[in-house]
């Protein structure tokens, strides 16, 4: 994993990273009272800058909190903090905290500070294993709260089902509630079976993913068919092919899951496909303004 970048952002300044400080008394840091993104650089260009900044308005919004910047001002942040490094690949977080008081009480009080700190660390390259060969996967019960449309800093769940992946010698863990696929504990997942693409629909049980919807949109580029239905854990088992999608890897093909081969046991031609459509998309957008 990539070192952070030297310079973050807080709270309208810039500053060496390793200089940051923030009270103890955040309710980010007491309650997880707080929301982020992260945001993909591509050839020195945020990507998909609009839907990642729409998503974030979109969870300060369900948590009852103003944005504090406008895209605009959101986009030179950004800019301003890839630029330090070689501008190529990397990767932004984003994170918008309710603020701190003196002393902790469950129900904020009015008029309190937000905290608004931001920073950026080089992309690693996808490793080249990963796409020859895919990644495994658990699977496990979902146990995270009811609003995972909200992008919350309160990721104790996600860090638990994510470990259960590292304990199973796995890239990711797949959660099943009520016996249909909810999401990755960091990714999207996407089902196909006979030749059509699967994901469950946006509501409050995922959250809307912005890579996912890269995939939806590249569908249709290459005349694939793309379903947003509930998905059945039997559909999960029997696919022909499963994929994650993510910001910081854009789509990986899952060729084993829970310890038995998925498809043929290696990557399938539609991820392929969607693999190649996904790379010349970059390329497309690589020169043209990110808002």
């Amino acid at each position: 994993m990539n070192a952070p970048l030297p310079l973050c952002y807080l709270n309208g300044a810039y500053l060496p990273l390793s200089e940051a400080r923030v009270s103890p008394l955040d309710r980010a840091f007491l309650f997880g009272d707080a929301v982020y993104e992260v945001i993909p650089v591509y050839g020195g260009r945020a990507f998909r800058l609009k839907e990642h900044l729409d998503r974030l308005n979109r969870s300060l919004a369900a948590i009852r909190m103003a944005a504090p910047h406008s895209h605009a001002e959101w986009g030179e942040i950004c800019h301003t903090l890839v630029g330090q490094g070689d501008g190529h690949e990397a990767y932004i977080y984003l994170q918008v905290t309710r603020g701190s008081e003196l002393g902790r009480s469950h129900a904020w009080p009015e008029g309190l500070t937000p905290t608004i700190f931001a920073y950026g660390t080089a992309l690693d390259t996808t490793p080249a294993k990963l796409l020859d060969q895919g990644v495994a996967a658990v699977t496990a019960p979902e146990i995270r709260w009811a609003r995972r449309d909200i992008k919350s800093t309160a990721l104790l769940a996600n860090v638990l089902l994510k470990q259960l992946a590292v304990d199973a010698g796995a890239f990711e863990t797949i959660m099943i509630e009520n016996g249909e696929l909810t999401e990755g504990s960091s990714t999207t997942v996407h089902v196909i079976a006979q030749g059509v693409i699967h994901t469950p629909p946006n509501g409050h049980h995922i959250l809307p993913g912005t890579t996912r919807d890269v995939v939806t949109e590249l569908a249709v580029r290459l005349n694939l068919r793309s379903n947003s239905s509930r998905v059945p854990e039997a559909l999960l088992r029997s696919a022909d092919e499963i994929w994650l999608a993510f910001a910081t890897r854009g789509v990986l093909p899952v060729t084993a899951l829970d310890g038995r081969v998925v498809g043929s046991g290696r990557p399938g031609p539609l991820f392929k496909r969607m693999h190649a459509a996904f790379v010349d998309y970059k390329r497309e957008l690589a020169g043209t303004p990110p808002l």
